[in-house]
């Protein structure tokens, strides 16, 4: 199964249970009241259109409470979201993209480093 689109807001839900799950709405939604603001409803309203796309599945606790949990991975999303934005902005062209970053970013010289030695890595693997 690909990976659902997922907003910005609820990828602030899928993070709160890749974090900690399962939780239930009351406890999603607490544990992101400080940040975000949100009623337990809006939360529940964003956890239902979650399980609709697919990325969350929900059981019954042993005292009937219905619990969340991610159906997806983390990575799992983050690699299709990334596809997604290489699709889009960059016409599924990974070098432009590269290019982007690097000169855009503020990189210290260990992360330079390490991008250098994948670079170096995907190069031996790929002759």
């Amino acid at each position: 199964m690909d990976a659902p689109n997922i907003p910005d807001a609820e990828w602030t839900i899928m993070e709160a249970l890749w974090e900690q799950a399962p939780r239930t709405a009351s406890e999603v939604s607490k544990s992101l009241q400080p940040e975000t603001g949100w009623a337990v409803n809006t939360v529940r309203t964003m956890l239902t259109r979650l399980i609709d796309k697919g990325a969350l599945q929900s059981a019954e606790n042993s005292d009937g409470v219905r619990q969340f949990s991610p159906a997806l991975s983390r990575d799992a999303v983050v690699r299709a979201e990334s596809q997604s934005y290489l699709d889009r902005v960059f016409k599924g062209a990974a070098q432009p993209l590269l290019i982007h970053f690097a000169t855009r970013s503020d990189l210290t010289p260990s992360e330079i480093e390490h991008l250098k030695q994948l670079l170096d890595d995907s190069v031996d693997k790929h002759p």
